[in-house]
């Protein structure tokens, strides 16, 4: 019997709901209009400004090409980026400001670790997922004080493992350390403290600057040159430091480096992962970082890399994305716009009958499995800080600009 006009109208009807339900369960509802607020907290101004509008370029071009994409179906993202003026008590009331708002998604939150340290209470209460890309262990642990905040960049232990196992490679056996006052400085003096160690290598000096410091130069002399007097006043053997690591950002770095440079510095400068600014050095900062090391993704030198994988296929493809429409290529942009693309997997994979729930999205970031464009990714209940160890690689200042160190 031919089934009547009527009865293929139930049954069209009903197939077109069961695969509307599916697409809801597994991806969101793709036919949903209106917009999915990321929030950003950065440091558009002060001592952090240069990494701030890194930042900033890279969640707009990132966002960008999500909304092109049609990942989110009807659906676009819409950022709402606020100036933190890289002040914690400012960035506090910003994160205050986001997390009343219902619109609000989820927040990323810029470079600076003493700025998430200090909203990570407000970020938990109000229960809102958060990607931070400032750089202190501090910012993702401990985890059940974290439930809501995460952490998208390197991590100060594998940076610092990644230095002394260069150390004894060239069986370097001392080392001096340049490091900031803030979470993060604080941070690198015990990792670096506890790693070398390990390794029986000497720490025999450490200086400590602000992080608006603008001239390092007294605190480098001081590494450099250490004093040739004993307690006494007799003259004793000079101790050569062997090695001067560098633990600031990426223009208090390049300053340090210039210092070396006029004091005739004869060993090796290693940059730990939060140096990473533009890949070309301009001015002074190409003569005196060259030769430097710096422990960071291989990312920042895609170019330099032959594409095996498509995840190395990405990564040069965000590379020349970024350098095209902004002239030069900044260092940690892959992390900003590896936030992005993690709050967007999560929105469609947690989205139900066209709604977004705080909860759903970071019981997802929470489970992360992602080969990004900074390099693999993972999150689980108990470790917030994503990136994982083999992301990082030895890079050198060359010719004014950054290269593969091999």
């Amino acid at each position: 019997m031919r089934p009547t006009r009527s009865a293929l109208i139930t049954v069209l009807a009903s197939t077109l709901l069961a695969s509307s339900l599916t697409g809801c369960q597994f991806g969101g509802d793709s036919t949903a209009g209106g917009e999915i607020v990321i929030a950003a907290d950065l440091e558009l101004s002060g001592a952090a400004a240069a990494v701030g509008k890194g930042y900033q370029r890279a969640l707009e071009l990132k966002v960008e090409q999500i909304n092109e994409s049609g990942l989110l179906g009807g659906r676009r993202i819409r950022l709402d980026v606020r100036d933190n003026r890289s002040d914690p008590s400012e960035s506090l009331r910003n994160i205050g400001d986001f997390t009343n708002d219902s619109q609000v998604t989820a927040i990323i939150m810029g470079s600076c670790s003493d700025c998430a340290v200090g909203a990570a209470r407000t970020i938990n209460d109000k229960r809102v997922p958060t990607i931070a890309l400032a750089p202190a262990t501090a910012v993702a642990t401990p985890v059940a004080e974290r439930r809501h905040l995460f952490k998208l960049g390197p991590n100060a232990a594998d940076s610092a493992a990644a230095v002394a196992n260069e150390l004894r490679r060239r069986n370097i056996r001392q080392a001096s350390l340049l490091h900031t006052d803030d979470e993060y400085g604080q941070d690198g003096l015990r990792v670096i403290t506890a790693e070398l160690d390990k390794l029986n290598i000497e720490l025999v000096g450490t200086q400590q600057i602000r992080t608006t410091d603008t001239d390092v130069s007294q605190a480098v002399r001081a590494l450099a040159e250490p004093e040739n007097d004993d307690e006494n006043g007799f003259e004793v053997e000079e101790v050569n430091p062997g090695a001067l690591l560098v633990w600031t950002s990426a223009e208090q770095a390049a300053l340090a480096a210039d210092s070396a440079a006029q004091v005739d510095y004869p060993g090796p400068i290693f940059f730990d992962a939060a140096a990473a600014g533009d890949l070309f050095l301009t001015g002074g900062s190409a003569s005196g970082t060259e030769g430097v090391n710096m422990v960071f993704t291989q990312t920042m030198v895609i170019d330099d890399v032959i594409a095996t994988t498509p995840a190395k296929a990405a990564r040069k493809q965000w590379f020349r994305d970024y350098t095209a429409r902004f002239g030069s290529y900044y260092g940690f942009s892959s992390f900003a716009a590896d936030a992005v693309q993690l709050i967007a997997d999560a929105v469609a994979n947690s989205s139900s009958g066209g709604s977004v729930d705080r909860e759903a999205v970071r019981e997802v970031l929470e489970t992360t499995q992602f080969d990004g464009l900074s390099g693999p990714i993972r999150m689980t209940p108990d470790n917030h800080s994503g990136l994982m160890p083999q992301a990082l690689t030895m890079l050198v200042s060359r010719g004014g600009r950054w290269r593969l160190a091999s």
